[in-house]
């Protein structure tokens, strides 16, 4: 059937970009934390993926300026294009800390919570690949909405640890810092999961 008004369609696709663009930026968090050597470098590297981030945003709402018929409201567009941006900004965030706080060494507790924004990162990748098609899409939901617990979990204990194991109130305020970031990277990804199962809800 011919369209009089066209329905942009490529929304869909721009999201997918954009979170693979975050999920890059994720994987080099844990390969900065894990191995740690040339920081400087990681570091920038991962703000590089931030600028693109920004790029992406911004295309997409140009796009969305430029489109009268959208294939999900115009709100849940904005929302869902903005949520994916907080989560590229938290782990640039981290990584930036590393470099301005002179960390030395990334604990244990870092890294694992470092390879849950990963895992996350990857699922929400999942979840927009078919979030046109809907299929399997809540279950997606439900594992980010997992791995946040996990993460609010791990970030507890190891908040928990640097008070038992450190004296110095410099490290101390560091480190717990940092967690806090961690953790609410995981916590963005979340909030990409409840805009999309919100989108799902909606047009179901």
């Amino acid at each position: 059937m011919l369209r009089i008004l066209p329905r942009e369609a490529k929304f869909f696709e721009l999201f997918v970009d954009m979170a693979k663009n975050i999920e890059r930026a994720s994987q080099q968090l844990v390969e900065l934390l894990v191995r740690y050597d040339n920081v400087a470098e990681r570091v920038r590297s991962i703000k590089d993926i931030e600028h693109l981030g920004d790029q992406m945003t911004h295309d997409l709402f140009t796009r969305l300026n430029k489109t009268f018929i959208t294939p999900i409201d115009r709100e849940d567009i904005h929302e869902l294009a903005s949520t994916l941006d907080d989560v590229l900004d938290m782990i640039d965030a981290v990584s930036s800390r590393m470099l301005i706080y002179k960390i030395e060494k990334p604990t244990e507790d870092a890294v694992r919570l470092a390879e849950l924004i990963h895992t996350a990162t990857h699922v929400l990748v999942e979840a927009l690949a078919v979030l046109e098609k809907h299929d399997h899409i809540i279950e997606h939901c439900i594992e980010i909405n997992r791995l946040e617990n996990e993460g609010d979990r791990i970030s507890r204990i190891a908040i928990a640890r640097l008070f038992d194991d450190h004296n110095d109130p410099i490290y101390i305020i560091k480190w717990k810092e940092i967690y806090e970031v961690l953790e609410g990277a995981i916590d963005c990804c979340e909030d990409v999961a409840n805009v999309i199962e919100g989108v799902v809800v909606k047009n179901a």
